[in-house]
């Protein structure tokens, strides 16, 4: 692997799953046999991750129990103050690496090792400081739009709540993975408020800063919303497992 193509792979993976109608972590739910987290681990490893590190919360000790592989480093969430405060919590454990960060999804079992790699290729090839993984799902729902400029640029993530209905028109929307400058995405966080409803720390937050640092940020379409789809519900689920097994994104 060329020296400038390295990257480590940072996991999501403290979320209760509230939905999931259990109280188990929701990456330990079982999806084809095996926890939820699996398939992220599995795909960061395939596409080349050189250090993987895992942030957890809810029953972080089952999450670590069920995961002892030693090529893991574990980080702790807690509480859980949002997608940016969880990144925060890696700082110690990146605060020096010299590669690219991915941001991965510990509930997004079906993302393909090729794809994490596509990312990686455009994120390189635009000369970007930060790349979001984006889609275009069937509608209605309620993810974070993608806000760009006439050339294409991203300017911000808005969250569906606080979308206007101009933007709820925006077909292209956030799924949460991100391929970013580490040296970048650390500094970034350090500014990031908690100014909002939820009164929690955004990730979608390192977009607007960057773009007001005039540096650039683009996005990395991928055709088949299923494959970056989140697991929420038991029918996510079951739709999941139907795809792992037969490829129908039905």
């Amino acid at each position: 692997m060329e020296n400038n193509s390295r990257f480590c792979a940072l996991i999501l993976a403290a979320g209760k799953g509230t939905r999931m109608k259990s109280d188990m972590a929701k990456v330990l739910h079982i999806l084809e046999g095996k926890p939820l987290l699996h398939y992220s681990l599995q795909a960061a490893r395939e596409a080349g991750a050189e250090k993987i590190v895992v942030i957890v919360g809810h029953q972080a000790d089952r999450v670590r129990a069920a995961f002892p592989d030693p090529d893991l480093i574990f980080v702790d969430q807690m509480p859980q103050l949002g997608t940016g405060h969880a990144v925060m919590q890696a700082g110690g454990a990146l605060a020096d690496y010299r590669g690219l960060t991915v941001i991965l999804c510990g509930d997004v079992p079906l993302l393909k090792p090729g794809t994490i790699r596509s990312l990686i290729d455009h994120h390189q090839k635009t000369k970007a400081c930060v790349t979001v993984m984006t889609t275009e799902p069937p509608g209605p729902h309620a993810y974070g739009r993608i806000v760009k400029s006439s050339r294409g640029d991203v300017l911000k993530i808005v969250e569906h709540r606080d979308a206007t209905e101009d933007e709820k028109k925006i077909l292209e929307i956030n799924t949460g993975i991100y391929c970013v400058d580490t040296q970048f995405l650390f500094a970034a966080l350090a500014q990031v408020k908690n100014d909002n409803q939820q009164k929690e720390y955004y990730l979608t937050d390192i977009v607007e800063i960057a773009v007001w640092e005039g540096r650039k940020v683009q996005a990395f379409l991928t055709a088949d919303d299923v494959e970056v789809m989140g697991i929420n519900t038991l029918e996510e689920m079951g739709k999941a497992g139907v795809y792992l097994r037969t490829g129908d994104r039905r």
